[in-house]
């Protein structure tokens, strides 16, 4: 009798951390979605809106 019930706790926590997996991926995947759809909605910058050279930005000049 002891080993059904050992094998029966076995199982139901096998399928609860299947569980809990197929959460976490579904989570995850509406993340990513979520993630996507602020980059879509930046706005692309506007060129040559103040009529700067187009090199101009292009360089970080940095010095240690």
């Amino acid at each position: 009798m002891e080993i059904n019930t050992t094998s029966s706790a076995v199982q139901a926590q096998g399928i609860s951390a299947s569980v809990g997996v197929t959460m976490l991926k579904k989570a995850l995947d509406i993340e990513a979605q979520s993630a996507m759809a602020l980059i879509a909605a930046i706005p692309q910058p506007a060129q040559n809106a103040s009529n700067l050279p187009a090199n101009l930005g292009q360089n970080i000049n940095t010095t240690a």
